[in-house]
């Protein structure tokens, strides 16, 4: 896989997963207690052994820099590598990326060189386990100038993706990007059809991943001769079936689109029950910068299918189909139930903690006989003591003087201060 290059998206602007991305970067987005979104398609990467991968990235991009930094290093002498491109001025270009094949037209001379066979475009926002050495093999395979991957969706989800037709080798026929009424329908396929070695039961249509790989001859031709195009799957992807051979891997394994607080809520509560994605496969690990943190400590408390990671400190309390991440503090008599709790960044001393109370702030953690359901608890929150966090009103979407509801989820901002009996 050496012949092979990544570039991973580092992501826009994520208003849909706002306020988590108020202050980061999409793929910077905390996941399962103790990672980050981009350390899956990077993860994925090096277990599938392809070691020069570069990531694009532009808004709020500094933890996100800073955590590839200190995380992906692959050593002195070794000729692969992490590299971060940010967007830059060119005396060609002054602009911003304007989207996903923008982005890569602007950064392809950095990306490819001689030894590059083959360009893998992969998403930093998907939570997922692919060996992509499967998909270039598929592409290799079919003689194919283009390759995407896609999974069956089922038909209240599809309307979010670009669908395809395929025909019985596995070749695109017709693309709909994001098809709604008539032209959705046109798009069902036959679920029980065998398309790319693969099945679709209970879900008629196949969903583009958003994932692809590129000759990188083809790539340039296509970014090269459609100028005005800033998007792969609304223009270049289509452009690309008029002359090119474009193909189909088909994966079968568990993918989530992490685009919206309601995906990105059920991805996570989902994590902490025996289900299709699993954290704990020896031979294929999910890297993320080591921490060193001591083992969580817990005081008589009661837990249901939760996630807890290390370095917390939990008291007496119920937690209950949660995620709660590093160096949590939860006290006495809280009840979590539906909670991601991100956790926090750092500790505060016994000192710091006594300052805190002396001017009316609420330690770093969540505060005495708290009560918190179907939330979200971004990092470094300060939750006080006899809270109800429990979006009492039913409301779907609300913007509160220190919250947000999204998606009928409650949500409070990274560092963000909830003084004692507040009740949301």
């Amino acid at each position: 896989m050496n012949d092979v290059v990544a570039v991973i998206m580092g992501g826009g602007q994520g208003t849909r997963l706002f306020p988590l991305t108020r202050d980061r970067a999409k793929p910077a987005v905390p996941v399962a207690g103790r990672v980050r979104l981009i350390d899956i398609p990077l993860s994925n990467c090096i277990n599938s052994e392809i070691m020069r991968v570069h990531v694009l990235t532009q808004f709020n991009s500094a933890s996100l820099n800073r955590h590839i930094s200190r995380t992906y290093d692959f050593g002195l002498f070794h000729r692969g590598g992490v590299d971060v491109l940010a967007a830059e001025q060119t005396m060609k270009n002054r602009n911003w990326f304007q989207g996903t094949a923008d982005a890569v037209r602007r950064c392809l001379h950095h990306v490819t060189d001689a030894r590059t066979r083959l360009v893998l475009i992969l998403a930093g926002d998907h939570l997922y386990r692919m060996n992509y050495r499967s998909f270039v093999n598929r592409h290799d395979e079919s003689h194919a100038d283009v390759t995407i991957s896609v999974c069956p969706v089922a038909e209240q989800h599809a309307s979010s993706f670009g669908l395809l037709h395929v025909d019985e080798q596995g070749m695109v026929t017709r693309f709909a990007e994001k098809p709604k009424g008539d032209e959705l329908e046109a798009m069902r396929v036959d679920p029980h059809k065998a398309v790319a070695g693969g099945r679709a039961p209970g879900a008629p249509f196949l969903a583009s991943m958003g994932i692809y790989i590129f000759s990188p001859w083809v790539l340039e031709e296509l970014l090269a001769s459609n100028p005005d195009a800033n998007d792969f799957g609304k223009e270049i992807i289509p452009a690309a079936l008029d002359r090119y051979r474009v193909a189909v891997h088909f994966f079968q394994g568990y993918w989530e689109d992490i685009g919206t607080i309601d995906a990105f809520y059920r991805a996570n509560i989902a994590l902490a029950k025996p289900g299709q994605f699993s954290l704990y496969d020896p031979d294929f690990p999910l890297y993320t910068r080591p921490r060193y943190l001591s083992p969580t400590r817990f005081i008589d408390s009661d837990v249901e299918e939760s996630l807890i990671a290390e370095g917390s400190i939990i008291g007496r309390s119920r937690i209950r189909e949660s995620v709660v991440g590093i160096r949590s503090i939860i006290q006495n008599g809280v009840e979590l139930d539906g909670a991601l709790v991100m956790g926090n960044d750092f500790y505060e001393t016994e000192t710091e903690r006594a300052a805190s109370l002396a001017r009316g702030t609420p330690p770093l953690g969540i505060g005495e006989d708290t009560v918190i359901r179907r939330a979200i608890l971004d990092k470094n929150c300060r939750i006080g003591a006899n809270c109800q966090l429990v979006n009492e009103k039913g409301l779907m979407d609300h913007d509160g003087e220190n919250y947000y509801i999204r998606d009928g989820v409650v949500i409070i901002p990274k560092d963000e201060v909830i003084p004692d009996g507040t009740v949301i």
